[in-house]
């Protein structure tokens, strides 16, 4: 992306503001147009109406909504958890787990992202114990082994990097250590819990291993994770996200991409969290309307106050496939210009996908189909 030599001329033409997300012209909406997401060249647009006040939108590009807390069905395996969002790249399931698994599992299909939706609960894995909550990301190096034993029912949004891992984003000019610390990542540990789960020798051990997708079953007269000790650069490791610091400014919305956590070739995860709203009078403090042509936009509500959306809850997942324009639901643009609170009270993570995603049977079963109708202009 960064040879390309882009067709590039930039311009103001009639009644634009000559800065992005601010001081736009009165009774307007700003509509952006951009190449790669929000890294490659931009337009921004002012229109007389907000971008998305459409009377009726049929066909598949329209806007939808799944409400995966009635995904109700407790599986012991991750590996038969409800499909949510899928393609060549990724992955995405919703999993709830009430008891112990009695398998171990390993992903051979990719590095495989747990997000704690609810729940807690230790996690032994070949490199030790760890203990996990809500909020936690919990990130499984491709080929690890491991199983969860939950204290309290768990609800687990996983998303796997199919044939490829996770990295984290270059943070540029704010340096490694801003947005989180690698020193907040906490890895597992050879500790009591871990040694004591070695003890049980009175059965077999089965290890449930995905690759391509088909499950295989390997036993062992063992329990495998038997690690007396173990040293180097991978590990699983843990991040909760009241342990992130979102970037921020007061006189300029900032892009989603700014609050990127992990990587992967063909997709990206960021988190919403809590942060202050933009103070400058002229700043925007929603969400701007964009196309982003380039990117399917996934976002999963975890919890607080999601000031975008309307009837939207924890819980829930939007899917707004690449190609046409979206931003903040039409309840949200009276608080453009003005907020009434002084922060945000969300936390929320997005799923930005470079390849068209397709929905599974899981999320299909708990659509709200008239998720697309909320869009319109009262009165509309």
């Amino acid at each position: 992306m960064a040879n390309r030599k882009w067709i590039y001329a930039s311009r103001v033409e009639g009644n634009a503001s000559r800065q992005a997300h601010a001081d736009m012209p009165e009774g307007t909406y700003e509509r952006e147009m951009s190449k790669e997401g929000f890294f490659g060249p931009a337009a921004f647009l002012h229109h007389k109406n907000p971008p998305t006040g459409w009377v009726k939108f049929e066909g598949p590009l329209q806007p939808r909504a799944f409400d995966l807390n009635r995904l109700n069905a407790a599986e012991n395996s991750p590996w038969n958890s409800s499909a949510v969002l899928h393609n060549n790249a990724t992955d995405v399931r919703f999993w709830k787990l009430a008891g112990p698994m009695t398998a171990l599992a390993r992903n051979a299909d990719g590095d495989q992202l747990l997000f704690i939706h609810r729940g807690t609960a230790d996690l032994f894995c070949d490199f030790g114990h760890i203990e996990v909550t809500q909020g936690d990301y919990v990130y499984l190096p491709r080929g690890t082994m491991w199983r969860l034993s939950p204290s309290e029912p768990l609800a687990i949004l996983m998303i796997e990097a199919t044939n490829t891992h996770y990295t984290l984003p270059d943070k540029g000019l704010v340096g490694p250590h801003a947005v989180f610390d690698p020193a907040i990542l906490d890895a597992p540990k050879v500790n009591d819990a871990f040694i004591a789960q070695q003890t049980d020798e009175n059965h077999e051990w089965v290890v449930e291993v995905k690759k391509r997708g088909a499950v295989s079953r390997i036993t062992y007269p063992f329990n495998p994770l038997d690690a007396v000790g173990w040293h180097g650069e991978l590990a699983p490791v843990r991040l909760n996200v009241k342990d992130i610091r979102p970037l921020m400014s007061h006189r300029y919305h900032l892009p989603p991409s700014a609050h990127t956590t992990f990587l992967s070739d063909r997709f990206v995860v960021c988190t919403f969290a809590p942060r202050p709203f933009e103070t400058d009078p002229g700043a925007l403090k929603v969400p701007f309307f964009h196309n982003n042509d380039d990117y399917d936009e996934v976002l999963f509500y975890h919890a607080g106050d999601f000031f975008s959306r309307d009837n939207i809850d924890a819980g829930m997942m939007t899917f707004h496939p690449a190609g046409f324009t979206h931003g903040p639901h039409p309840k949200a643009l009276k608080n453009m210009l003005k907020q009434t609170k002084d922060a945000t009270d969300e936390y929320a993570v997005m799923i930005d996908t470079r390849d068209p995603l397709d929905v599974g049977e899981g999320a299909s079963s708990v659509e709200n189909r008239d998720y697309v109708n909320s869009w319109k202009t009262p009165g509309g």
